[in-house]
């Protein structure tokens, strides 16, 4: 039974007593991601804001190049590179895990040369030659369900069982890495809260995160931070949803989540440890 998740140079505990969450802190260098788009795109603000991150005590940094919202456009392969690699290259000995968010094969392998830990794809690996250009890594691999692309994704979602086809999506795609010759410790995965979904279909999967787990056997990042799921429920805009960001964290990661992605690092990391000393 797998109990650890390679991830590049660590190993994280993912089941059994006293396995502690992990907190992945958002660095978009980009200028129009939902959130934070433009705020940290020079170099040195990046790093700046990736230090915060540090000093809050993040455990996962995941450097994105290309805004993945709603309607957003394609960016071209070497704007991505241009954006990302500086900034992963600057961080990559400063001691949090180093994780990049991109679906392109070309970035996957200048990012695993530059000892990157995870790889982080809204694809689920499902571009031609990306399987190929991590296989030969140690770097963690989270697979995430995403129906249509970014551009269209949130025109109709539609599901006829929304928990069962995200697990069935996810297990096609675990095995198809497996069997590419990946090893499962490796994987973990990502149900894609916001990527082709309803209000409906994120809290459905949020509920069921202890059932994605124990189907697929594998551990699980959640990312909820900010996303219009938040919305719906507090009735606030996108810079007002820091509390509920947090309490949707608490909420995965009770059911079993051993990642969870977020833009407010300090909040977060200080309600996991007090849910930890509760628990």
């Amino acid at each position: 039974m797998r109990s650890t998740l390679q991830f590049g140079r660590f190993n994280y505990p993912w089941r059994g007593e006293g396995v502690r969450p992990r907190v992945m802190g958002i660095l978009n260098v980009t200028p129009d991601s939902f959130s934070d788009g433009g705020n940290y795109q020079s170099l040195e603000f990046a790093i700046s804001h990736a230090e915060q991150m540090i000093l809050d005590g993040v455990d996962i940094i995941d450097v994105g190049g290309e805004s993945s919202r709603p309607g957003a456009p394609p960016l071209p392969l070497e704007q991505e590179l241009q954006r990302v690699m500086p900034v992963l290259y600057a961080l990559r000995d400063q001691g949090p895990a180093i994780s990049v968010d991109t679906y392109k094969p070309q970035l996957m392998r200048e990012a695993v040369i530059a000892g990157v830990d995870m790889i982080n794809d809204i694809n689920g690996f499902r571009a031609p030659g990306a399987i190929e250009a991590v296989l030969d890594s140690d770097c963690g691999l989270c697979i995430m369900h995403m129906q249509s692309q970014p551009q269209t994704m949130q025109l109709a979602p539609s599901y006829t069982d929304v928990v069962a086809e995200v697990i069935a999506f996810l297990r096609e795609r675990i095995d198809a890495m497996i069997a590419a010759g990946i090893d499962p410790r490796r994987i973990c995965i990502d149900p894609g809260f916001g990527f082709g979904k309803t209000v409906e279909h994120n809290y459905a999967l949020l509920k069921a995160t202890g059932r994605l787990i124990a189907e697929l056997d594998m551990p699980l990042l959640a990312g909820l931070s900010r996303k219009s799921m938040i919305g719906a429920v507090v009735d606030k805009p996108v810079e007002r949803r820091m509390a509920g960001s947090v309490g949707g964290a608490l909420a995965a990661v009770a059911q079993g989540a051993v990642i969870v992605r977020v833009h407010d690092v300090a909040e977060t990391v200080d309600a996991l440890k007090v849910w930890q000393a509760a628990h």
